[in-house]
């Protein structure tokens, strides 16, 4: 069935040719969200039509479609109140991530090969044993024994956070304090790690005041977009919309 607005057919065509700027999992799923795209544009601008907007001036669709909604939406501004209370019950948004420094050493070993695993592990046991007592030569083991690029560097890993290295280890680097050597080899998909924690430097939360302005943007924008969703949802009620489910959440505007 053909998309008509009012009795303004949107064709294929035109479908086709804003299909590019919705990309989507699957060609029909991409085409759905270009079809209400359309529909919204010509929603706003046959509002702008009626109510003469910019109709003498030789604007742009798009600069009559902003005219519109500057004219049609009033939003409030975000005040301090609201912008402390989302600061304060998000505080994980405003915080700098804890930094790890680590050096470990990497025994590789298959995953399905048992033989290889045995005989990765028994040498990481065999290098905690060494390392125990002598824990200065961390550097020089895994220039020897490590499979890992950063054995070059003495194993070192660098500044990781949260999620920038593999689960197993990320879950012992939690556990231990600066300078203490893992005492059990750990097993990943690599194979088996000998791992020391160098340094922790914790998060530390951003002031209120360094991100006030921050949030008041994002408050307005996401207060305007809904203000944006409802609008065009009221055009959508007191139009005609035929062969198409609409959805005033498609707009590129409200996304």
């Amino acid at each position: 069935m053909l998309i008509r607005v009012n009795g303004a057919p949107i064709t294929e065509h035109e479908i086709a040719r804003e299909t590019q700027y919705h990309p989507a999992k699957s060609l029909e799923e991409a085409q759905r969200k270009a079809a209400q795209a359309l529909v919204i544009r010509v929603l706003l601008l046959q509002e702008a039509d009626r109510q003469a907007i910019n109709a003498q001036e030789m604007a742009t669709d798009e600069e009559r479609i902003a005219a519109l909604i500057e004219k049609e939406v009033k939003t409030p501004v975000a005040d301090g109140d609201a912008c402390r209370r989302y600061y304060e019950t998000r505080p994980s948004r405003f915080s700098s991530p804890d930094l790890f420094e680590a050096r470990h050493i990497l025994l590789p070993a298959k995953s399905n090969d048992a033989e290889a695993l045995h005989a990765a592990r028994t040498k990481a046991e065999a290098a905690l044993v060494v390392l125990k007592r002598h824990p200065e030569r961390f550097a020089e083991l895994a220039r020897e024994i490590s499979a890992c690029p950063s054995g070059k560097q003495g194993g070192n890993l660098g500044q990781l956070t949260r999620g920038s290295t593999v689960p197993e280890i990320e879950t012992f680097l939690l556990q231990l304090t600066p300078g203490q050597l893992c005492p059990v080899p750990i097993r990943s998909r690599y194979g088996y790690h000998v791992l020391r924690l160098e340094r922790h430097v914790e998060g530390k939360t951003l002031p209120f005041e360094a991100v006030q302005d921050k949030i008041a943007a994002y408050l307005e924008e996401r207060v305007w977009r809904q203000a944006v969703r409802q609008y065009i949802q009221i055009l959508a009620g007191r139009s005609k919309i035929t062969g198409i489910t609409f959805d005033a959440a498609a707009s590129p505007l409200v996304q």
